[in-house]
C-alpha cells in the first residue's frame, strides 16, 4: 500500500518535507532514539512502512537503502536516567526536537508520528499513525528502531543476564521475570516504569 501523505503536502506546494518518529518508548530499559529523515520527493520504495510492522529482516534491508537515498538523516537519543527525570513523552519530544535542529538542509514542513513539536520558522503536522501514511514518517521509524536495536544488542554483550537481545528492554515476561531475582541497573533501567519500580 503505498504512503501518499508526504505527496498531500507536495500538492499543497511544501518541496522538501521531514519525516520524525521514535523507537523507544515502551522499553523497561535502554534509550528513546528519535530520527529525522529527509527524503527526495521522488523516492518511493514498495517495502518501507511503520517500523512494527516489518521483520527485523526487512528492516535491516531498507536501512541501507534509507541512508544512501536519503538527503539527511539525523538522529538524536535520550538516555534512562533523563527519561526518569522528564517522563517518556517529554524525552521523546526532545530527541525530535534535537534531530531537526541538527538537520542540514533548509525543509518546509515537518511531519511526525502524533507527535507535538514547536518551531519558530517551520510548520509541524503531527498525524495519528503518521509511520503508516508517509514514506518520510516511516523512514525514520526505521532507521531509529534500527539503531535502537543495535544499541540493546551491544548492551547484551556486556549485560547477557538481562537477554537484551532477546527482548531488547520491552516489557515482556521474559524481561519482567529476570527483573524479580536481578536488581535493574541504574543508566540502564528507567527506574520510573512500573515493572521496575515494583522490584526496586
Amino acid at each position: 500500500m503505498p504512503l501518499l501523505l508526504d505527496q498531500s503536502y507536495y500538492d499543497k506546494g511544501y518541496k522538501v518535507l521531514a519525516g520524525c518518529d521514535e523507537a523507544g518508548r515502551g522499553p523497561l530499559a535502554g534509550p528513546v532514539i528519535a530520527c529525522c529523515v529527509v527524503l527526495p520527493a521522488t523516492f518511493s520504495h514498495p517495502l518501507i512502512n511503520d517500523s512494527k510492522k516489518l521483520t527485523d529482516r526487512q528492516r535491516q534491508l531498507l536501512f541501507p537503502i534509507i541512508m544512501k537515498e536519503a538527503i539527511s538523516v539525523t538522529v538524536a537519543w535520550i538516555p534512562p536516567e533523563v527519561i526518569d527525570q522528564i517522563n517518556i513523552l517529554e524525552a521523546s519530544r526532545l530527541a525530535m526536537i534535537q534531530c531537526v535542529e541538527q538537520i542540514d538542509v533548509n525543509i518546509d514542513a515537518i511531519l511526525t508520528d502524533a507527535m507535538a513539536l514547536s518551531f519558530k520558522d517551520i510548520p509541524v503536522f503531527p498525524h495519528i499513525k503518521g509511520d503508516s501514511q508517509s514514506i518520510t514518517i516511516a523512514s525514520a521509524s526505521i532507521i531509529a528502531k534500527v539503531l535502537r536495536d543495535k544499541y540493546m544488542d551491544a548492551l547484551d554483550v556486556v549485560y547477557p543476564q538481562f537477554g537484551f537481545k532477546k527482548h531488547k528492554g520491552y516489557p515482556t515476561l521474559m524481561h519482567r521475570k529476570i527483573l524479580e531475582t536481578i536488581p535493574p541497573i541504574p543508566g540502564i533501567h528507567r527506574f520510573t516504569f512500573a515493572p521496575v519500580k515494583k522490584v526496586l
